[in-house]
């Protein structure tokens, strides 16, 4: 079995694969002062109550915007699973060619994310990924990584909005029924919510328009890209588990 593991900034996430299916996934959130071991126990007690163990890992491959957690992650997974990790980075095989002006400084949940998207859905593609940052990914006919955006998450916005603020509230993000509200809650999640839709429509319409990709797909991936395809008319699909699928496309191409 190959276990997968996606460092992000806000949660970390994993699954393990058998024979390219997900058998089972799993969320930690991303502490900085967490030790390997208090990291491992976490991990072995979620596998084990899915009826994994340790020993049926075979193969691990990480991706990291954090690389803080980079050392506790490797060190957790070469005491833990025996095997030494696969790491996303400079000198990995992607498949994608990655039209860059320094190729290194592209982020690697942006490679993986666009490696599954391009292997699933095909090219032109564009895929937004909605995490603590938003960003936009473009994906030629022919496996080109075009470059994109990087812009402010949901989450990120809301936190602003209410620690930036004396009066104005934390707010749980959901979509209010109507863009008129009558509450400060209801205003703050209006504003936040719309404005976000009308920042990701705008930017796909430019970037179809730039180009000359007018029959791209636009897939949506992060914990909040739920919310936004439902609300939003561009984005054609919403896949949670892209992140996951591109590293286990990733683990195959260099193994």
């Amino acid at each position: 079995m190959l276990l997968v593991i996606d460092i992000g900034n806000t949660n970390i996430k994993m699954a393990v694969f058998q024979n390219d299916e997900i058998v089972m996934s799993l969320r930690l959130a991303t502490v900085v002062g967490k030790t390997s071991d208090e990291y491992g126990l976490n991990v072995k007690d979620l596998l084990q109550s899915g009826g994994i163990d340790l020993s049926d890992i075979t193969a691990v491959i990480m991706s990291s915007v954090n690389p803080n957690l980079n050392y506790t992650f490797e060190h957790m997974v070469q005491y833990y699973f025996k095997v030494k990790p696969m790491l996303v980075g400079a000198g990995i095989k992607t498949g994608l060619s990655v039209k860059y002006n320094d190729p290194k400084e592209v982020g690697s949940d942006r490679i993986v994310n666009s490696v599954a998207a391009y292997h699933t859905y095909g090219g032109p593609v564009i895929v937004i990924d909605c995490g603590t940052a938003t960003t936009f990914n473009v994906i030629g006919e022919k496996g080109e990584f075009l470059g994109g955006l990087i812009s402010f998450g949901l989450k990120t916005s809301a936190d602003a909005l209410s620690g930036c603020t004396a009066k104005l509230p934390k707010i749980e993000l959901t979509a209010p029924p109507t863009v008129v509200c009558k509450s400060t809650i209801t205003n703050m999640q209006s504003g936040i919510i719309n404005g976000f839709i009308g920042m990701v429509e705008h930017i796909v319409r430019k970037i179809k328009e730039e180009t000359g990709f007018a029959a791209a797909k636009v897939v949506a991936t992060g914990g909040l890209s739920e919310l936004i395809g439902k609300n939003s008319s561009v984005i054609d699909v919403f896949d949670r588990t892209l992140t996951l699928r591109g590293l286990n496309i990733i683990y195959k191409l260099n193994k």
